[in-house]
């Protein structure tokens, strides 16, 4: 049983405890976490009495929710009850504990999912490797050389080594989509605003976003339904009424029109991550493409936003204690901070621009693929790549085709395709603006057809 849907319905039919499904999660993470290095913070005792109240509720008779003992994991700047957000810092260590959940904790919960712990990340989300300088580097299971990708590395990691069946992480310029990619797993990035970031450590708001890493496109539907619904916690989550994905799966996609994304998103690629997409576009009997204009300007534009919205949120600190972060981060947060008010201010005009562009594009198609990473997980400590015969540094240019779709807050899901090399790779299958059900449709009919998949690895 590798998946939530699967888990739940086991334990909801009586044909396993949740306590016992617990207490294997609980068990891997101590076996082989030690080498894999995901988890900040396991929560053994709260997990146990969590999956005993699900057990019990259940010998009354009552069902517990549609998650009913799924253990997941969070990213570390989720509060957690009890336990104090790092948001992968060492200064926030120092913090009290948070005194709640998490909105999409609490939601999970609800749903009679079992949470059993909090997750490594780069510092402040501010990265695409997680090589943590204060808690160490997430390795990825798929090699223990390479990283597991960023900034939410831990959770696709944790996923991907079977730790656990579903974790939540966070997206800013693709925090969720390159991990995914490069640890082989399903990472969705939901419509900004889509689901609640309250009580998530925030790094850039008008960019930020949550969703979940998962080993299927059912998990990830499902997850995403527990999860949508307005809260008025978040400023930016109160609008949209909640839309249920997960019926819709198995719907036709005959009618949709797909293309290639090209230009941009094809001349930083090497040809694996292009064999990538042409596996899924092949598979979908795709051939048509179509150029997203001035994606490099919009790369450019959510460096610059990111940059500045990223060190407002921590200019105290930088002031009084610029050793205590790690140094890297250090130095871009002081970077942002010294950008003159008027590149941010151009950055968000163009922004404006570059949606409506967009928008436009969306008139005529209704999916885009495109790469997810321009290459497979690098190796840990890797500091420049080869793309395109020219030598570039790796953490920057992970995030080469995903900074353009978040800059706009589209909706994406990041597809794992299995590559010859045994390295696994993400193909984005994007969307307009709340059309996360055409995505999950798209996924699912890869999914049935082999095309896609993620398999769980054991370290």
């Amino acid at each position: 049983m590798n998946d939530a849907v699967s888990i739940a319905t086991a334990i909801r039919t009586g044909k396993v405890s949740a306590v016992e499904v617990t207490k294997t999660a609980l068990a891997n993470i101590s076996a082989r976490d030690r080498e894999l290095n995901c988890f900040t913070a396991v929560m053994a005792e709260t997990a146990l009495a969590d999956a005993a109240h699900i057990d019990s509720e259940i010998v009354k008779g009552n069902n517990p929710g549609l998650l009913s003992g799924v253990p997941f994991a969070v990213k570390n700047l989720f509060d957690i009850a009890g336990l104090t957000t790092l948001a992968g810092a060492k200064i926030n260590a120092e913090n009290p504990a948070a005194i709640q959940d998490a909105t999409a904790v609490a939601k999970l919960k609800q749903a009679g999912a079992v949470l059993v712990g909090a997750l490594n990340m780069d510092e402040y989300a501010y990265g695409f490797v997680t090589e943590n300088y204060h808690y160490g580097a997430t390795r990825n299971p798929h090699d223990l050389r390479r990283v597991a990708g960023g900034s939410s590395g831990g959770s696709a990691a944790a996923v991907a080594a079977g730790l656990v069946p579903v974790t939540l992480g966070s997206d800013t310029n693709g925090s969720i989509r390159v991990p995914a990619a490069l640890c082989g797993v399903f990472g969705f990035k939901p419509t900004y605003g889509r689901l609640s970031r309250a009580g998530v450590a925030l790094f850039s708001s008008s960019l930020d976003h949550i969703g979940p890493f998962a080993r299927s496109v059912g998990d990830i539907a499902t997850i995403f339904d527990v999860l949508q619904g307005k809260d008025s916690s978040d400023p930016v989550c109160t609008n949209r009424p909640k839309e249920l994905t997960l019926p819709q799966l198995n719907e036709d996609i005959s009618g949709l029109r797909i293309a290639i994304a090209d230009d941009y998103f094809v001349k930083g690629a090497d040809s694996e991550a292009l064999a990538a997409v042409h596996k899924v576009a092949n598979a979908l009997n795709v051939k048509q493409y179509i150029t997203l204009p001035e994606a490099h300007r919009a790369r450019a534009a959510a460096f610059v936003i990111t940059a500045c919205e990223g060190a407002n949120l921590h200019l105290d600190k930088l002031r009084s204690r610029p050793q205590d972060f790690d140094p890297a981060t250090r130095d871009r947060f002081l970077a942002g901070a010294l950008i003159p008010s008027n590149w941010y201010l151009q950055a968000q005009r163009f922004r404006k621009w570059y949606r409506d562009c967009i928008r436009e594009v969306f008139q005529h198609i209704d999916v885009i693929l495109a790469p997810t990473t321009p290459i497979t997980a690098p190796l840990i400590s890797q500091q420049n790549m080869i793309l395109d015969g020219e030598e570039i540094l790796v953490r920057p240019h992970l995030g080469l085709f995903t900074q353009p779709l978040s800059f706009i807050g589209l909706p994406v899901l990041s597809v794992p395709v299995q590559h010859h090399s045994n390295l696994p790779l993400g193909v984005q299958i994007i969307a307009a603006p709340y059309n996360e059900a055409i995505i999950l449709r798209v996924a699912s009919i890869l999914e049935d057809q082999g095309i896609v998949s993620a398999e769980r690895v054991e370290v």
